[in-house]
């Protein structure tokens, strides 16, 4: 597990759900310690709300407050789940976006990968508190992809990817989870990137849920407007004996089949232990030379 280059302080906040192993909470808070964190836990187990790591209001404040404190420079989402959208027209976005701050997680927190985007303002699709640092084995891919992130100004993932032409574009890199994007488009918090490289993912989404999700965001004119669009995993659905032979490769023939961005597979960025550091809104290289993809990604932190 690499450290951090030189010690910068993280703040832990609770935007969504709650976590489900308490005791992990405090295994992961010295995980940050011992990777060379400087730790300020907003989460506190005496403010869970049904399903959520607080109330509205005081996830709310977590965030804003995180934002505030000279000491922070990251503010990592304690755990997805659901949660962030009720925040949503409460959030101060200009507060947020003007902070400094390194915004990191995923799934649900794709939303807030959004609203900063819509600011022009990167952010990063890592890991988070639970499960990244509270599993009993430790992923070190997952973390050290983080740290070297957060140590450069280039951040570069490789992948193997199959069924997809050679190919060398360029251009801003966006998106997260699948359901998460489609549950913003047509709404206020919606942002459109054109000339992009889009990225997405899901769990638990039978294929044909996917397909209806993709053809969503086809019928909206998102897609075709990308340079490329990277698949990473979808997995946790269960076929049934009706789908008669339709999977998730048949689905992805099928969509391929009604664009001419390239679609690739294979990313390694999802509801998986080994998952990737992305940063959205980085000017992104994507190269695909013999089913073997490179991803740099270029920005400022």
């Amino acid at each position: 597990m690499r450290r951090i280059i030189a010690n910068k302080g993280i703040a832990v906040v609770g935007p969504s759900g709650a976590p489900l192993d308490e005791d992990g909470v405090i295994r992961g808070l010295s995980v940050l310690e011992q990777q060379g964190f400087l730790v300020h836990n907003y989460y506190q187990p005496q403010q869970k709300m049904q399903r959520f790591a607080a109330t509205d209001q005081e996830r709310l404040m977590q965030i804003h407050t995180a934002a505030t404190n000279p000491d922070v420079q990251v503010v990592m989402a304690l755990r997805g789940s659901y949660g962030l959208s009720r925040l949503m027209p409460s959030l101060d976005m200009e507060l947020l976006a003007n902070s400094g701050k390194y915004f990191v997680g995923y799934s649900d927190f794709t939303l807030m990968h959004m609203r900063l985007l819509a600011r022009g303002q990167i952010s990063i699709a890592g890991p988070m508190l639970c499960d990244d640092y509270t599993r009993d084995n430790l992923c070190d891919y997952t973390l050290n992809q983080f740290a070297d992130c957060l140590n450069s100004t280039r951040h570069v993932v490789d992948f193997h990817s199959h069924g997809v032409a050679d190919m060398a574009v360029q251009g801003t890199l966006w998106g997260g989870n699948l359901a998460m994007l489609v549950h913003m488009l047509g709404t206020p918090y919606w942002t459109q990137i054109d000339d992009g490289i889009l990225f997405i993912e899901d769990v638990g989404e039978h294929p044909y849920r996917v397909e209806r999700m993709l053809l969503q965001l086809q019928f909206a004119g998102v897609l075709k407007t990308q340079k490329a669009i990277l698949l990473g995993d979808f997995s946790g659905y269960r076929l049934a004996a009706h789908d008669n032979g339709y999977d998730f490769d048949a689905m992805l023939a099928y969509v391929r089949s009604l664009i001419d961005v390239p679609v690739l597979t294979g990313l390694p960025f999802g509801h998986i232990r080994e998952r990737a550091t992305l940063v959205v809104g980085s000017q992104a290289s994507l190269l695909v030379s013999a089913n073997e993809a490179r991803l740099a990604m270029e920005y400022a932190l």
